[in-house]
């Protein structure tokens, strides 16, 4: 259990006792007498028993284990910028300096940010972030603290513990052939490559055996991330493990980045034989011994496999329209159904907990003790055999800025030809060019507009919707609560991909003129239209009604400027970001220049570094917090079991700091909606994958492509 600090103690430390070890910590800087916050860093949750194998729980640890530094993480191309940091458009002074050791082996290990006074008895949820950035980043990214979330939970007066972790990625988390294959079922193991992914269901599975002597809750345990990493937990939502043993309660579902899921072993096994043969390596040994930075950066083309054990039985027609759900098993109840009376998770069905703590049959026996006393809050009723686990899902309004820069090298004619070589159909070609207006003659001022807005439909937005629409079916049309982030990143001034982690972490330092700005702007405006208090009295959950009047015509075509309802200045902003992207302004840098990556690189994002034109902040100090509170607020109090907002509401956020539920319509007026059943629903899940993954690559070196 936690022990107590004192004057001659000056870290934290945590005696566990099923594990045999005294952890020691760090104080975090946030901390502060009256709220201490701990954090224990790099602790290791799995061992790698070889290059292409499972994981293997750890649960073996010295008596004194150092917790006061993060761990290494899995290998990887690193640059003074990372993808997240360009997106985030801070100078790189602003940027903190992290020494990230890089270890093939001893990458599996996670952090754990807790408030400092919880004891064994406390059994507060546990929020499990899973980071993404496809074969870049990790769990210990100084943006994924944890403290300020922690924090904003003991103000509330719902303190919870959040963890990030880190697991294998790209080509050491996700490759297989046929030759992996064999050496696994050698090996004694089911099933082959999704390392990366097996490698986070231990992590979930560490944290449940425990979690509980650091003050956590093991049957209260939420998912939540961004990116691919919200994919991947779509694919855990989606696999057999958590149709038969659960071990998570609750997920959230941030902008899902979504890379084509290879159909068997046999598809990923081509590409990964053709790296093979340029390795000159011919079996699996080997390739165990190639040294690991030859394999970086190779692995862009390798994620997730269906290799016949992962996934449960239908998966695949999770990712596509309502209607073609045909499910593998019966739907779960109403979760607000009035014959369950009982209001919080219960443990997973048949856990297998090898904790020392405590017995099978008593874990079956205990209920989540973090439940909220308030009995005015309406809260989800528990997890159970036929209660599939409630979720809250969304996107931003420009995901498909991730790729800016390689988008921007696109022809009109080349994205034509393009797409007539993808879809092999002129009916479904035509359908696309139809609903994104894209021809052969559309001036080259509009087409990257254009594709910007294919890919982000393609690649997150509309398989969004359809995961939305499809838990909701299977969860009887009840336990998923939609929003859309519509809210402008602090510097960059666009609802870009990862600015909902600005908010959410709040930890990205704001532009010093946002502090300026607050005090000229109206501040109020969205307040007073909504009926909305001021962010700081509103309570962890609020219900503030409120529709948006959209016009039939409004309702379709390419883009926001084309709505009254969504607002004009987002609009403009969009604009002149996607402009300055342009590789022919002198003032733009992409991120392939500071990464080494070409333009063909899943990555490309253009900033814009003209100090000149950011010296007015897009966002003042008032509407980051609003939106920060509000973002903070409900992830937290859907962590406890409470309602976030109204089910047949979607909650806001922005733009220009607008929070609040408002009607299903808005859609209308903010997504395509429309377009998505005219233009991508005849043309089914799989194409359209493949359509926004292609054209979020660019053209092919010495193919059509705007040359500056």
């Amino acid at each position: 259990m936690p022990v107590p600090d004192s004057s001659s103690e000056p870290f934290p430390k945590l005696h566990h006792l099923s594990l045999e070890t005294t952890f020691c910590g760090v104080e975090h800087p946030l901390s502060t007498p009256g709220a201490p916050i701990h954090q224990y860093r790099g602790i290791k949750y799995a061992t790698i028993p070889a290059r292409f194998r499972p994981s293997r729980l750890c649960e073996t640890y010295p008596p004194i284990t150092d917790a006061s530094k993060h761990g290494p993480i899995c290998p990887q191309i690193r640059s003074r910028k990372s993808v997240e940091e360009n997106l985030f458009g801070i100078p790189l002074e602003d940027i903190p300096h992290q020494n990230q050791k890089q270890n093939e082996f001893e990458c599996l290990n996670l952090n754990i940010t807790c408030p400092g006074d919880l004891t064994l008895h406390s059994r507060v949820p546990v929020m499990l972030w899973v980071h993404g950035g496809g074969e870049h980043g990790s769990g210990s990214e100084w943006f994924y603290d944890g403290g300020s979330i922690v924090r904003k939970s003991v103000q509330c007066g719902k303190p919870i513990i959040l963890i990030t972790f880190n697991f294998r990625i790209g080509l050491l988390g996700f490759a297989t052939n046929a030759l992996i294959r064999d050496d696994n079922k050698a090996a004694g193991e089911e099933g082959t490559g999704n390392y990366g992914l097996r490698d986070q269901r231990l992590a979930n599975e560490w944290v449940y055996h425990y979690i509980s002597e650091f003050g956590g809750d093991p049957n209260n345990i939420t998912l939540f991330g961004s990116g691919t990493g919200a994919a991947d937990i779509v694919c855990h939502l989606l696999s057999h493990a958590n149709a038969t043993e659960p071990i998570f309660h609750r997920s959230i579902i941030q902008s899902a980045v979504f890379e084509p899921i290879h159909p068997d072993v046999g598809s990923a096994g081509w590409h990964l034989s053709r790296l093979m043969s340029a390795l000159q390596v011919t079996n699996i040994e080997k390739f165990r011994h190639v040294e690991v930075d030859k394999l970086l950066g190779l692995g862009h083309a390798l994620r997730v496999v269906d290799d016949g054990v992962f996934f449960r039985e239908g998966w695949q027609n999770y990712l596509g329209p309502l209607h073609r759900v045909e499910h593998s098993h019966p739907v779960g109840k109403s979760l607000t159904s009035p014959s369950h009376s009982s209001n919080h998770l219960l443990p997973p069905k048949n856990p297998k907990s090898k904790s020392r703590s405590r017995s099978r049959s008593s874990m079956r026996n205990i209920r989540s003790k973090s439940r909220h006393t308030l009995r005015s809050t309406p809260v989800i009723p528990e997890h159970t055999s036929d209660i599939l686990q409630p979720l809250i899902i969304g996107d931003s309004s420009a995901d498909s800025l991730l790729w800016s820069h390689a988008i921007s090298l696109w022809t009109a004619s080349g994205v034509v030809r393009r797409l007539k070589a993808i879809c092999q159909s002129l009916g479904k070609t035509s359908c696309i060019l139809r609903g994104y207006d894209i021809s052969p003659y559309t001036p080259d001022e509009e087409i990257t507009d254009r594709v910007l807005e294919l890919v982000n439909d393609a690649r997150v937005a509309w398989p969004t919707q359809c995961i939305a629409d499809n838990a909701k079916k299977e969860r009887g049309g009840h336990g998923v609560w939609r929003f859309v982030f519509d809210q402008e990143g602090p510097s960059r001034g666009v609802p870009h991909h990862m600015a909902d982690i600005m908010y959410l972490f709040d930890n990205v330092p704001l532009p010093e003129s946002a502090k300026i700005a607050a005090d000229y702007m109206d501040v109020d405006s969205f307040g007073s239209e909504t009926g909305q208090s001021d962010g700081e009295s509103e309570p962890c959950v609020t219900v503030s009604p409120g529709d948006y009047n959209t016009d039939e015509e409004g309702g379709r075509g390419r883009t926001r400027t084309r709505r009254g309802s969504f607002s004009s200045c987002l609009a403009a902003k969009c604009e002149s970001i996607v402009n300055a992207a342009r590789p022919h302004s002198p003032s733009a840098l992409s991120i392939q220049s500071a990464t080494g990556s070409d333009s063909s690189s899943n990555h490309g994002v253009m900033v814009d570094t003209d100090e000149q034109s950011w010296l007015i902040a897009p966002v003042d100090l008032h509407s980051y917090t609003r939106v920060r509170d509000a973002m903070q607020e409900r992830w937290i109090a859907f962590a406890y079991g409470e309602v976030p907002w109204r089910e047949d509401k979607v909650f806001v956020f922005g733009p220009e700091g607008e929070t609040g539920e408002r009607s299903n319509a808005i859609f209308e007026g903010r997504r395509r909606r429309r377009v998505w059943k005219e233009a991508l629903e005849p043309i089914g899940p799989a194409l359209v994958q493949k359509v926004g993954v292609e054209l979020s690559r660019g053209p092919a070196h010495g193919a059509d492509r705007v040359r500056y």
